[in-house]
This record gives structure tokens, sequence and C-alpha cells, in this order.
């Protein structure tokens, strides 16, 4: 149970998060966060079990100025939600490949809803270039994949696939990088 200052996630824990527009759709000049926000992004990425009063205690503000910080990081999508991060490898899904999918043309929503059931499935992306969509998938083992690919592959709409094991993650997803970055703009 998070504390009684936690922040309250967006939504349902299995809801997209709303997208903010990008500087090339907006058509101008970074204003989604300030230095301030980037203190408060990165204080809650170091510790996401910590309440709004501690943030503003940490970062010598008002404790109503964190919330409507926070309330206005949610309406633009900068931050998604508040969920515990799970590795797969600890669920018992040590093995990472990503696969390129082509695709028969007017059977994008098709393969998406397709893809959308496969649990094994984290994440995907259409995409340019060799193939339409990439998936980032996992399995229990190396001859498990077998069978995962085969549930991806196994469907009408995909016409061909090529597949890459990951070997090693030696930089894992990081954002606070990009939230500095952002801040300091």
């Amino acid at each position: 149970m998070p504390p009684a200052n936690a922040p309250s996630p967006p939504g349902p824990a299995n809801s997209p998060a709303p997208q903010a527009p990008s500087p090339v759709q907006g058509g101008g000049t970074n204003d989604a966060i300030d230095a301030l926000d980037g203190r408060l992004i990165r204080l809650l990425t170091e510790e996401p079990r910590i309440g709004v009063l501690e943030c503003s205690r940490r970062l010598q503000v008002a404790r109503g100025t964190v919330q409507a910080r926070l309330d206005r990081l949610q309406a633009k999508g900068v931050i998604g939600g508040f969920g515990p991060e799970v590795d797969p490898a600890a669920l018992g899904y040590p093995v990472t490949a990503f696969a390129t999918l082509e695709i028969s043309q007017g059977q994008g929503a098709d393969v998406r809803a397709h893809l959308a059931r496969v649990p094994e499935v984290l994440e995907l992306h259409t995409i340019t270039g060799a193939g339409d969509m990439m998936v980032r998938i996992v399995a229990r083992s190396n001859a498990d994949l077998q069978r995962v690919i085969d549930r991806v592959v196994g469907f009408d709409g995909i016409v061909r696939s090529a597949t890459a094991i990951a070997l090693e993650n030696p930089v894992p997803y990081r954002i606070l990088p990009l939230v500095d970055q952002a801040a300091a703009e």
C-alpha cells in the first residue's frame, strides 16, 4: 500500500498515458518542464514511494505547489503513472528478443489486436525501414522463445519476421538524463 501522502495514479494501471505533443507537432520550444519539475521527477523516480508532503519538504516548496505540478505533469502526459517497475527476468522470463514484423497492407489494426493478446509481447512500435512493426518479447528460455515467436507470427496479417535475441542490457531503460536535459532547456 502506498504512503498516505503518495500521489494518486492517473487511472487504471494498464491504461495508456496520454501523449504530450512533441516539439515538432507543437511547433515551439520545450515548455514541457522547468527546473522544479525536473527535480520533482528525479525525486519521484529515485524514490517512487515518497509522498507529496515529503516531496515538498525535500524540494523546499509548498505541498500545494508539488500537488499542482504533479497534476499538470500528469495532464500533459509527462508523468504517465506511479506503478512499480517489474523485472520480467524475476518473473521467470530471462530471455529478451526483438522481432521486426512485415505485415499485410490494411492489416495494422488486426495485427495490433493480435499482438496485444500475447502476454510475452511487452512493447509494440510501428517503424520505418525494413519492417512495419517492432516488438519486444520475452520468454522463459531460448527454446520457449520459439513458442513465443510462433504465437506472434501465427497470424495471417503477418507476412515475415526477423528476430534478434538480446544478449545483455548495458544501458537499461532510463529517463533521468533526458529529464535533466529538458529541465535545463
